[in-house]
């Protein structure tokens, strides 16, 4: 996806991640022929106890966040500065407030 411009993007990546506070591990790219990309993304966060990925923009995955990755990490773009969290409380179920 990044083509010429993968050292740029990998250098956002990593730029990004120090001002957000995170310490990159690694830089994981894929290529045109690679099966089932995002499937590899969760395993390598996975394996590395990632709490976040970072991506240079949304294009990389077709436009939208898959579900699948943003179950297991934050999921960061670099182009709009979006970030799509985890839910740390299920969404179908009821928050307690701490008022009962």
């Amino acid at each position: 996806m990044s083509g010429i411009r993968q050292p740029w993007d990998e250098e956002q990546v990593r730029s990004l991640g120090r001002r957000l506070g995170y310490t990159v591990t690694k830089i994981v790219v894929f290529g045109p022929r690679t099966s089932d990309p995002v499937r590899r993304v969760i395993d390598v966060a996975r394996a590395s106890e990632a709490e976040a990925v970072i991506v240079p923009g949304l294009a990389h995955f077709d436009g939208s966040v898959p579900d699948a990755l943003v179950a297991v990490v934050d999921v960061i773009a670099v182009d709009t500065g979006e970030t799509h969290s985890r839910w740390i409380i299920p969404p179908d179920e009821p928050a307690d407030m701490g008022t009962g």
